[in-house]
């Protein structure tokens, strides 16, 4: 029954995501000229990059050096002591959540940006949307497939300062 429990919670933030998200970048896409509308691509594709950092520094961060620094009182160390005992939490949100819903809504929005650049251009749609797929999906893959080994091997330096950031906004427990 918890196990259905994760199951319903990870689908309801998922679509709560996604609403926001999609929402935002619909209003920007709307409102902004191609620069703008790329930049925000960018930005996007970025941050679900961040959180596959994210995410899968938390499974491989090491548990006893946040208990040491605990003990040390270092700021951030009980937040990172949490995320880390809830890895696989942790990891289904930041690489599944968000880095899914930011591979859709980056998609989303270059489809808006190749339709709004071949209007302008007057360049072939269909040749427009294959570069900007083929971009897309290799600075996604591309960036996380590079900062996969820098989550790896510097794991505990940031899941410490997503601790730290954590501790800032309320998550003192």
């Amino acid at each position: 029954m918890k196990k259905d429990h994760w199951i319903l919670i990870v689908f309801l933030l998922t679509f709560i995501l996604s609403i926001l998200f999609s929402t935002i970048s619909n209003v920007i896409a709307v409102s902004c000229n191609n620069i703008v509308l790329f930049i925000v691509l960018v930005v996007t594709i970025s941050f679900g990059i961040l959180f596959d950092v994210i995410g899968t520094a938390a499974i491989t961060a090491n548990e006893a050096t946040f208990h040491a620094l605990n003990s040390k009182k270092i700021k951030g160390a009980k937040q990172g002591i949490v995320l880390i005992k809830n890895s696989n939490k942790i990891s289904s949100i930041c690489n599944d959540i968000v880095g899914d819903i930011c591979g859709i809504i980056s998609g989303s929005i270059g489809a808006i940006l190749a339709i709004s650049f071949s209007l302008t251009t007057g360049l072939n749609n269909t040749l427009v949307s294959v570069i900007l797929a083929a971009f897309i999906s290799a600075f996604t893959v591309g960036g996380k497939a590079i900062f996969k080994v820098v989550a790896i091997n510097n794991a505990d330096n940031i899941i410490l300062t997503v601790s730290k950031v954590i501790s800032i906004f309320g998550g003192n427990k």
